[in-house]
């Protein structure tokens, strides 16, 4: 007993939760830049493991492959027949080997963007398999995988099997991406993950059940912590979850043995826990905003606890938790929707008192999948909605982490204290960082890596101008092959990146000429982002632009043409000449006394049109002509303009060849930067001169 009361007293302290969290986080920085080894290498063929994962998309095949090391495998599917037979008889868990090709997941060769080499290293797998061949070497799944299977086949075939599995697994994998898009612009994707709500709302009923039972209130919490438990492992020890798991625990023993422990304390302790569980957790953007929003709710209790309608304490409830989830939006999206505020105070109720308990009773009796499929309707109609409003969204320019760190810290003083002055300095503080690219009054080139394709951004003065869009071919194939999801340029590289900038819209739109890898995403990109004019070439206009043409209205640049933008003047210099890359549109772009060429696909044909008709010499910046094919960059012509740096744009180990030896060889009195080698190319362009850097080193 008297070791119990010392216990007691000593857990009664801040000092002991605040030594333990501050040496929590020295452990955490330590571990997180210890370099984790693979068991495989390049020259690895062979892997077996249990099968923890899979996706099927037309005739693509990914599979999480679990073993002493993950792997991440990609195989392709010979015949429908192949992929059917797969889908018939595949389950989570069998054991598999096989043969295939080892490799690296690639780094990002964009700043700011979605890094998957770093999000799989964070998950300890470090090489992606291109799997030749493969044969199920144990049919029989161990338990765990037993159980999580019956429970995906209960799922199967219902109207709501996505949120289905979102609530009931954590599994999100199913949700249409334009609708994570939507739920994520307006604020709300944090209602999808599994939290402390939907832990709490769980662990409720349970207990609730069990009390009914007249079972002894510390064998309630017991079986209560059992069974979570099994859950957590079930699905997979997400942050959020264990997050929640843990302070239910934490919380549960308090209660049971009488420890008064203040719940800021449980808190501290639970966020100890889980990192010293997985370091990688601070990387993780659910944890950041579970753990930052738990905080604040418990730290903020006694603001929300003065409210007394239902409605005013949600509302100070929205606020609070968007104002200290600013930070981390800023951080990791570039932007936050003002409106979300507004928006909570539907969907949190809509989602924590219907949605969910709904999904769990349809989860027991599926008859009511019905009922559940017109709230998901309601939820998911009234959102298409409201992602068409313009109004309230702000985007703002990476900064240092840092900044949000110390913002962050702003934020909470902020709320506590609620002085106008203090209000009065945030905001001041998010202006300066809204125009920030404007004040530091730098012009800025980017030729974005977009594989073998072309894409170029120019930026000054808070004005933007965006040269071609990229584009990936790709072929007819048979509706079986045919994937659901294919990747977007724009979506994925091009428009994180310009938010990242704090780009808010395109002034121009420039479209070299009409092949695919040049502006193969302009739809995408006029989905997705304000264009506000778009040039295309003098040439005959062909299908895609025609499609272009349709949507938005587009203006021929024509030869002698003169715009600005911002500090840069720019001069279309090609006429047509019938043939597509013949007249695909060549600028000469001057800012200060740094000059620019940018050759789209010219060929030599119009090389000899251009020194014909200007006198161009001592180029700066020459953005190589057709990916460095040798139909372009002629030695006369290279010759006459004598680039100080030449830049290509090409896709690594591309099946043209590019650039060519030849090519190479031509331009070898310049500095050659290419972005299959040194990834996208950022040049900071000010009265001073021009510096360039590589997003990528090899």
């Amino acid at each position: 007993m008297q070791y119990l009361l010392k216990l007691r007293i000593t857990l009664l302290s801040n000092y002991p939760y605040f030594i333990v969290l501050f040496l929590t986080l020295l452990v955490t920085i330590f571990r997180i830049n210890v370099v984790n080894k693979s068991i495989y290498n390049k020259t690895s063929t062979n892997f077996s493991g249990y099968i923890e994962k899979y996706n099927v998309d037309g005739n693509v095949l990914t599979l999480t492959i679990k073993n002493k090391e993950k792997l991440i495998g990609t195989y392709y599917f010979k015949t429908k027949k192949e992929k059917d037979n797969f889908l018939k008889n595949i389950k989570l868990g069998i054991k598999i080997k096989g043969t295939g090709e080892f490799n690296k997941p690639k780094e990002s060769t964009i700043d700011n963007i979605f890094s998957y080499k770093d999000y799989l290293y964070r998950k300890n797998i470090f090489y992606l398999v291109k799997i030749s061949e493969y044969k199920i070497i144990n049919n029989n799944e161990p338990l765990y995988y037993k159980l999580k299977n019956k429970i995906y086949n209960h799922l199967k075939n219902k109207k709501t099997e996505p949120y289905l599995k979102t609530f009931i697994l954590g599994d999100k994998s199913s949700l249409k991406e334009n609708i994570k898009e939507n739920y994520q612009y307006l604020g709300i994707s944090h209602l999808f993950a599994i939290s402390g709500m939907h832990i709490t709302f769980l662990s409720g009923i349970i207990l609730l059940l069990l009390k009914k039972l007249k079972i002894e209130e510390t064998k309630r919490y017991l079986i209560v912590m059992i069974l979570l438990m099994i859950y957590l492992l079930l699905v997979g020890l997400s942050s959020s979850v264990l997050r929640a798991v843990i302070f239910f625990y934490l919380f549960s023993i308090n209660k049971i043995y009488y420890f008064y422990i203040k719940p800021l304390n449980i808190f501290y302790l639970t966020l100890s826990i889980s990192l010293l569980i997985n370091p990688y957790f601070i990387y993780d953007v659910g944890f950041l905003y579970s753990f930052s929003i738990s905080f604040s709710l418990i730290y903020f209790s006694n603001i929300l606890n003065k409210p007394k309608h239902y409605i005013s304490k949600l509302l100070m409830t929205s606020i609070i938790s968007f104002l200290i989830s600013i930070p981390i939006s800023l951080y990791n999206f570039y932007q936050i929707n003002t409106l979300s505020i507004i928006y909570n105070l539907f969907y949190v109720p809509l989602i924590t008192i219907i949605i969910f308990p709904l999904s769990l009773l349809t989860f027991i009796f599926p008859l009511l999948d019905n009922i559940l499929f017109i709230f998901i309707n309601i939820l998911e109609s009234s959102t298409n909605i409201l992602t068409k409003i313009p109004i309230g969204v702000f985007i703002f320019p990476k900064l240092n982490i840092i900044y949000y760190i110390i913002i962050f810290i702003f934020i909470i003083i902020v709320i506590k204290y609620r002085k106008k002055l203090l209000y009065l300095v945030l905001i001041l503080i998010f202006i300066v960082h809204y125009f920030y690219m404007i004040i530091i009054n730098n012009s800025f080139m980017i030729m974005l890596d977009v594989g073998q394709g072309d894409s170029s951004i120019f930026l000054s003065k808070g004005k933007t101008m965006l040269v071609d869009t990229g584009g990936i071919t790709t072929y007819t194939r048979e509706k079986w092959q045919q994937k659901q999801k294919e990747t977007s340029i724009v979506k994925s590289k091009t428009i994180p990146y310009l938010k990242s900038l704090g780009i808010k819209k395109i002034d121009y739109l420039v479209l070299t000429h009409g092949d695919y890898d040049h502006l193969g995403e302009t739809l995408n990109l006029l989905q997705n982002i304000k264009v506000d004019k778009i040039f295309i070439n003098e040439g005959k206009i062909n299908y895609l632009e025609n499609l272009i043409s349709k949507k938005h209205k587009v203006k021929k640049l024509k030869q002698d043409d003169i715009f600005t933008l911002g500090d840069f003047n720019i001069y279309s210099l090609n006429k047509n000449l019938k043939e597509e890359n013949d007249s695909s549109l060549v600028l000469y772009i001057e800012n200060n006394n740094t000059k620019i060429l940018m050759m789209g696909d010219a060929t030599s044909k119009s090389e000899k049109e251009i020194l014909n008709n200007y006198s161009l010499n001592e180029i700066d910046i020459l953005k190589v002509g057709h990916h460095g094919s040798d139909t372009s960059s002629s030695k006369d012509f290279i010759n006459v303009i004598n680039p100080k740096n030449s830049l290509i744009s090409v896709g690594e180990n591309n099946k043209y060849g590019h650039p060519k030896n030849s090519v190479l060889k031509t331009l070898s009195k310049s500095k050659i930067y290419r972005t299959d080698k040194s990834g996208s190319i950022i040049i900071k362009i000010n009265k001073k001169g021009y510096i360039i850097k590589e997003s990528k080193f090899k």
